[in-house]
């Protein structure tokens, strides 16, 4: 491959990936809760809450769509956090025999987790994905299993998060240390995961989504470095800096929970999953990156794949870097 065909590759894959800042963060899912209750005659009503994901300062396009003739009345006026625009509705209209549609969900990557507690108690959940955005109350609910796969595609598709994953098995050589700086990353962002989840620690998604794009700014740094020139941090210690960053990738982890909810009857459960599922997709990019790696450095060098890899980090991470910072301001 010449070099003038390798730059204007490095510069498409460069804009293609800087260009599609919502892909980073659009797999937050959304959530709907409905819960069935009495009013003072005695007749069924429904008390909805729906929690729709901020992506980029403004709401994601999905919107419910209850069955024709149903009315919603407000309980409360909408509530805006940083992270999602909450709507909280009744109604008396029968959603038990209806069906509940999300308009403008087949075109996102975001799923929709809806909790539905009948009048005895009973609690059924279902995902709704961008391929079956419809929902029939009346059909069985999910399992909890639900929760691995949104792992897996939570790390798969989360691209600030595989970046970082690429930097670390770009930057070390060596298997046992690549193993041991994953494990690291690993512990670090399943302990912070497990604390903001359930509510021990408490940081706002803004800043730390910034940090996080710093941090794998200063890792292609690092790449881009001679050897001799790279922090005693990075050179010495690889897994305590992966350690590190991964305490604040796990608050981003957690960010696609914390605010959305887990199961509290199987709360437990529902986070290892979440966490097993971040950890089978972390194990698949590796690996790809490691077959794919070992059959590139056949035609190209090991260390122009590794400039060129460290220069598209840098590039898209020092643009979430300024765009999640100026968001913030």
């Amino acid at each position: 491959m010449s070099r003038r065909t390798t730059l204007h590759l490095f510069v498409a894959i460069a804009l293609t990936l800087s260009c599609t800042p919502l892909f980073a963060h659009e797999v937050r899912p959304a959530y709907l809760q409905i819960d069935t209750q009495s009013d003072a005659q005695g007749s069924t009503l429904y008390s909805i809450m729906w929690k729709q994901p901020i992506v980029q300062g403004g709401r994601l396009a999905i919107d419910p769509v209850f069955p024709p003739g149903c009315e919603l009345e407000e309980r409360a006026p909408p509530e805006l956090t940083p992270s999602a625009l909450i709507h909280r509705w009744t109604t008396d209209c029968n959603l038990r025999d209806g069906s509940i549609h999300i308009s403008g969900l087949s075109i996102t990557l975001t799923d929709v987790l809806v909790r539905f507690t009948t009048r005895d108690g009973e609690v059924n959940n279902f995902v709704l994905r961008p391929e079956a955005p419809t929902l029939e109350l009346s059909t069985p609910g999910a399992s909890t299993l639900q929760y691995f796969r949104i792992g897996v595609e939570h790390l798969v598709f989360g691209i600030d998060h595989v970046l970082f994953v690429v930097g670390l098995v770009l930057f070390i050589r060596v298997p046992w240390m690549l193993l041991k700086t994953i494990t690291a990353f690993t512990i670090a962002h399943s302990i912070t995961l497990a604390l903001s989840v359930l509510g021990f620690v408490s940081v706002q998604q803004g800043p730390v989504e910034a940090v996080i794009a710093l941090s794998i700014l200063f890792l292609a740094r690092e790449l881009l470095l001679p050897e001799s020139k790279r922090s005693q941090l990075t050179a010495w210690a690889p897994w305590l800096m992966a350690f590190v960053f991964g305490l604040l990738h796990g608050l981003g982890f957690a960010g696609a929970l914390r605010d959305v909810g887990l199961p509290e009857d199987t709360l437990w459960l529902a986070l290892l999953l979440f966490n097993v599922g971040i950890e089978v997709g972390q194990i698949a990019i590796i690996a790809a990156l490691l077959v794919l790696g070992w059959l590139w450095q056949r035609f190209q060098s090991v260390d122009k794949i590794i400039r060129s890899s460290a220069w598209i980090m840098g590039c898209v991470a020092a643009y979430w870097t300024i765009d999640r910072t100026l968001l913030l301001i």
